[in-house]
């Protein structure tokens, strides 16, 4: 089990940035794979990014380049620094973490409550 906390969302205008972080109950380095995906209203949820304990990460087209990911161990946290900010940005961020590696298509078990972040153009 582990519970996640996301916060940093907030309101920006196109071309801003934003950075949001994740906070885990445990240890993160014992998490294979954490990941963040949006939802925004009237559409379906979709993955942002992943990013495995090595610190490998995939990005969903839309964001590459724009988005990063990391994960602080040593903090337990896992980031998502959002530059270059679009009005279709604008979503609810979920963070997930489940017990098995990226690399592989599988489930997220674990959420947090979500943070909204709104870009205005």
């Amino acid at each position: 089990q582990v519970q996640l906390v996301e916060s940093g969302g907030g309101s920006v205008q196109a071309g801003g940035s934003l950075r949001l972080s994740c906070a885990a109950s445990r240890s993160t380095y014992l998490i294979p794979c954490m990941g963040w995906f949006r939802q925004a209203p009237g559409k379906e949820r979709e993955g942002v990014a992943t990013i495995d304990r090595d610190g490998s990460t995939t990005y969903a087209d839309s964001v590459k380049g724009r988005f990063i990911a990391s994960r602080d161990n040593a903090k337990n946290t896992l980031y998502l620094q959002m530059n270059s900010l679009k009005p279709e940005d604008t979503a609810m961020y979920y963070c997930a973490a489940r017990g098995s590696t990226c690399r592989y298509q599988s489930n997220f078990p674990y959420w947090g409550q979500g943070t909204q972040v709104t870009v205005s153009s």
